[in-house]
């Protein structure tokens, strides 16, 4: 059995198996649905139930509270439909043209970048032609069946010889993943991968002035988008500002750096929230830093990427505060397990 799904304003319909989310067919047919965790923990799929009914599986409070799904609001990463429906969602122009691959991976290296950030690079298969947008992000698929999700911090067309993606991975001590990449992992072995995935990219049809927003190893994607800028040439006015709690802690200082010297339309500003007795730089929260130079937003783009607890600020404050248009801020949530399952 299988239900069909209509999407408005763009009018594209669409078929979803009985017991499969709207999201998850929306993908496996190349429809550009807005969506970033797949997984009820960030909101990104949020989208209006206009006529027919969905069952929701389990989700985060944040994501979708219980006012909002009274009021008709869905998330499509876990809403399955229970009849023919029509959906109100913003099309997201460009997903879906990458073809979604399962594919093998070899370690190519691993480095730390501090002491618990891991910058991994894994070698891409030979056989597979895997292309992405910059800012996506890959599923490693563990020997359990789990997965875990990292962003590509480099993008498409520097991938080096040979072809590899690189992934800047922290460590989260007792998480799955990440203890086997920071004990046991070495170079030459084989990981399983699927991807590209989300809806994080540039949107390059816009001229407005762009806030790049990082917290963290949020830093991995938006260091994708500045390489795609500067690779196509494009001088849109640019800011970003990368939040961290340590000096140590801005792991690739000297990168973002250089970048802001070599493209004289990007500037750089680091934020510190617990400065050490040698930083003279700005400090406090990053997204209120932004605030503090940019009192209006009404004219850009955002770009946020990194901790739960700041792009939600972000959002809310930029939007409430700033006068940030809601459909110009464009985020990817980094919901850790330990997140879920907290909430």
């Amino acid at each position: 059995m299988t239900f069909r799904i209509t999407l408005t304003p763009s009018e594209r319909s669409f078929d979803v198996a009985r017991d499969e989310p709207i999201l998850n067919a929306a993908i496996r047919q190349g429809i550009g649905l807005p969506y970033g965790c797949k997984d009820g923990a960030c909101g990104s799929c949020k989208s209006r139930l206009l006529d027919g009914r969905v069952i929701h599986g389990a989700h985060q409070e944040k994501a979708l509270s219980a006012a909002e799904e009274a009021a008709g609001l869905i998330l499509t990463c876990c809403a399955t439909p229970t009849t023919d429906c029509t959906v109100e969602a913003k099309s997201v122009p460009g997903l879906g043209e990458h073809p979604i691959l399962k594919m093998p991976g070899r370690i190519l290296s691993l480095s730390k970048a501090a002491p618990d950030v891991m910058l991994m690079r894994v070698q891409l298969p030979a056989n597979q032609n895997f292309s992405f947008h910059a800012g996506q992000y890959v599923e490693f698929i563990l020997r359990d069946g789990s997965r875990r999700s990292y962003s590509m911090a480099n993008a498409p067309h520097n991938l080096g010889t040979p072809p590899a993606i690189e992934l800047h991975i922290r460590h989260m001590p007792g998480g799955k993943f990440t203890d086997q990449v920071f004990s046991t992992l070495k170079e030459k072995d084989i990981v399983r991968m699927e991807g590209p995935f989300g809806s994080f990219f540039l949107r390059e049809e816009s001229d407005k002035p762009i806030i790049l927003l990082a917290s963290g190893t949020g830093f991995a994607p938006i260091k994708a988008l500045i390489e795609r800028m500067q690779q196509q040439g494009i001088t849109r006015p640019t800011s970003l500002y990368w939040g961290c709690r340590s000096q140590a802690d801005l792991y690739l200082l000297d990168w973002a750096t250089q970048a802001a010297a070599n493209m004289p339309h990007l500037t750089f500003h680091p934020v510190l929230s617990e400065p050490g007795a040698g930083w003279s730089g700005r400090t406090g929260f990053v997204h209120q830093a932004v605030m503090a130079d940019w009192p209006s937003l009404k004219g850009h783009q955002v770009y946020a990427c990194g901790a739960p607890v700041m792009v939600d600020s972000a959002q809310r404050d930029f939007t409430a505060q700033c006068g940030l248009p809601s459909e110009e801020f464009y985020a990817d949530s980094f919901t850790s397990e330990a997140d879920k399952a907290k909430a």
